[in-house]
Order: structure tokens, then sequence, then C-alpha cells
């Protein structure tokens, strides 16, 4: 068994392998694969998309834009998008982390189900709490602690009994 501290470097190597900048333009669009290399071979991203892991993501596009967010699934043709401000400055483990999460939207988009259903709020939302289940779990798995996953779960646009809410969904 690999111990905790093994896999966190592990996945701190997988993203150091990452190109440190980005080009000025306002947008930049990759294949997942070319930008994200190796992530195929993660067994987290594995399980998501089984035996087409490679071809899907071989297929998915990612683009980096100057909008100062995170990451989303895009809801016209399921790529992902990501901030080029918290790519470059962002915590290098919520990154990983948000890029599990999106992932499992991108599977979700894929199996035609519904990502930003309006009857729920976000923390309500069925696929939200599917894939920050799914997250959660790989953070489990890499050793982070209760508090340090609750860090990662608090966003500025859940308030604090939605945060609640949110958390005892997602245990």
């Amino acid at each position: 068994m690999i111990s905790t501290d093994s896999l966190t470097l592990k996945i701190l190597r997988l993203l150091r392998k990452l190109p440190a900048e980005l080009s000025n333009t306002e947008h930049t669009s990759v294949r997942f694969l070319e930008f994200f290399k190796e992530f195929d071979k993660v067994q987290t991203v594995q399980k998501i998309f089984g035996e087409k892991t490679t071809e899907i993501l071989n297929h998915l596009k990612v683009e980096f834009n100057g909008i100062n967010s995170y990451m989303h699934v895009d809801r016209t043709d399921g790529h992902i998008v990501i901030s080029k401000k918290y790519f470059q400055d962002g915590n290098k483990i919520d990154i990983y982390l948000d890029l599990i999460h999106e992932l499992y939207h991108v599977k979700q988009f894929m199996d035609g189900k519904e990502l930003f259903d309006k009857n729920y709020k976000y923390v309500d939302r069925p696929t939200e709490i599917e894939a920050y289940q799914y997250t959660v779990q790989e953070a489990k798995r890499i050793g982070l602690t209760e508090k340090r996953i609750c860090q990662y779960l608090k966003t500025e646009w859940i308030n604090d009994t939605d945060f609640k809410r949110l958390k005892n969904a997602v245990k």
C-alpha cells in the first residue's frame, strides 16, 4: 500500500509536469492530454471513464481563459474551461481536486445529465453532490485531513448554511 505522503508527492510531481506559463492571449485551447500529460494513467481518472479513458481525454478540449474564476464544464459541448490566473496561482492540490471534480462532470455531461439544473440550489444539485462525493473520496485517499477537505469545499459563493448542507451530503 502506498503511503498518503507518497500519493501526495506523486500528485505534485504529476502537476509539476504541466507547462508553467500559458500564452498571454485571452483564450488558449488545447486537448486535455496535450497539457495534462499522464492524467489518463491516474487510477481515479480511469475509474471515471473506464477503458475509454485515454480516448476520451485525447479528444477532450480544455480552454484556458482570462476570466477570474476557477474551472467548470462548458454547457454547450462539455469541454473544461479553466481560469489562467487560477491555474497559475492556485494551490496545486486544489487544482488537482478541481480537475477530478470537473472530469466527473464531463462524464455526467457525456451521460446526458443536466449539470446546471436551475430547480436546485448549487449545494443541492444532484450532479454537484455526486461529483463532490467522488472528489472528497479522492481527497481522503491522498491523505487530506477533514479540516483541509472542508477548506477545499468552502467557496466564496457558498454561505455557511449551504456549506454545512454540502459537507453533510458528501461525507
